[in-house]
This record gives C-alpha cells, sequence and structure tokens, in this order.
C-alpha cells in the first residue's frame, strides 16, 4: 500500500522508492496484490505537473501522468464498477489524473479521475490506484476482500472462503443512499 501526501513529501517518498521501481512493476506485473491512494496512485505515473508547471518525477511504473489544478476537488464520491459493484469514499485532490488503463469504476457522483473522463481509478492486474480516502477499506469489503483474496491465492494456491460482510455491505448502501443526490464541489486553493 502507498499513501498520500502533500508534492513535497510525495516527491522524498518518490525518490526514496525510486531504487525499488524495477522490483514494485516485477511484483504488480506478477499479481501481488497492491492498493495506492491519492498521491501513492499518482505517483505511480510517469510524472506530476505541480500548478507552477514544475514536472515531478514519478516512479514510471506505469504510462500515465497527473497535473494540478487550481481547484480541488473534494466531496462524497460514489463509483459503480463492474468489477466491484458500488464503491463509495471521500475524495480529496488537486491533482487530475489521465490514463488509458482498466479504470476501477465510473463516476456517478463526484470527480474522480478527472472532470472530463467520468472515471476513477486505475484497475491493473491485482494493483488499485484511487483517489478515494475515507477510509476506502472498511465503507467497501469488497475491495478489501479482493485485495487479501488476490494475495491468499497468490501465496498459497488456495481460494479464500467468501467471508460475511453483511454488515459493511449495510454500511456501505447507507452511505451510498445518503450521498447519491448531492452535488460535488470545488474548492480554490488558495496557497
Amino acid at each position: 500500500m502507498i499513501g498520500g501526501g502533500s508534492d513535497r513529501e510525495q516527491s522524498i517518498a518518490t525518490n526514496r522508492l525510486t531504487p525499488m521501481v524495477k522490483e514494485i512493476k516485477a511484483w504488480i506485473e506478477d499479481g501481488v496484490s497492491g492498493l495506492t491512494i491519492c498521491g501513492g496512485y499518482q505517483f505511480l505515473g510517469d510524472y506530476y505537473e505541480t500548478k507552477n508547471g514544475e514536472k515531478l518525477k514519478g516512479m514510471g511504473i506505469l504510462p500515465f501522468y497527473s497535473k494540478a489544478e487550481k481547484d480541488r476537488l473534494m466531496t462524497n464520491i460514489l463509483v459503480e464498477s463492474e468489477r466491484f459493484g458500488r464503491i463509495v469514499g471521500f475524495e480529496n485532490h488537486g491533482g487530475r489524473t489521465y490514463h488509458d488503463f482498466l479504470p476501477l469504476g465510473k463516476v456517478v457522483n463526484g470527480f474522480g479521475n478527472n472532470e472530463e473522463s467520468r472515471e476513477e481509478g486505475l484497475h491493473y492486474h491485482h494493483l488499485i490506484g484511487t483517489y478515494l480516502h475515507g477510509p476506502i477499506l472498511p465503507k467497501n469489503p469488497q475491495i478489501a476482500d479482493y485485495l487479501i483474496e488476490k494475495a491468499y491465492e497468490r501465496k498459497t494456491g488456495k481460494k479464500l472462503e467468501q467471508l460475511d460482510d453483511r454488515l459493511e455491505e449495510a454500511a456501505n448502501q447507507t452511505v451510498w443512499e445518503r450521498f447519491r443526490q448531492s452535488k460535488p464541489t470545488k474548492y480554490r486553493n488558495e496557497a
């Protein structure tokens, strides 16, 4: 798992992870489960362009890029996914990500990768990249189960027993219904 952070901290983390890029890429290609959120998702790509036009080098694990805009995208987000069904979360990002990979899903309410595509995240092998914070795994047990299941299968060669997610699924449904009709908002970055 690779989380997010501000541009400066992400740049430091990227520099520290760069010596491991070949190894990380090999793991991803070999089917290791992975979850990258916000800045961790952005820095899987080739670069992140700041509001000032500076290109911060990404890890270049997958060919895509992200670009910061003046407005932050902060809202509760709802996503329909062919693989995972209904996904709920909270997004808070100034960057817009552009790629040609399979998305995590289609945005029903919120912004996602960028305002044009109406797509959220990335799903490549068993790697998930997403702008969903808040907290993605407890609110979306199907994603947590998937990551655990794929890791377990890779390690043991066996299938994982189906988990009882009724309580978590009910919470997911409650969040979905609550924010289905809300209007997403852009916030101007003052910094």
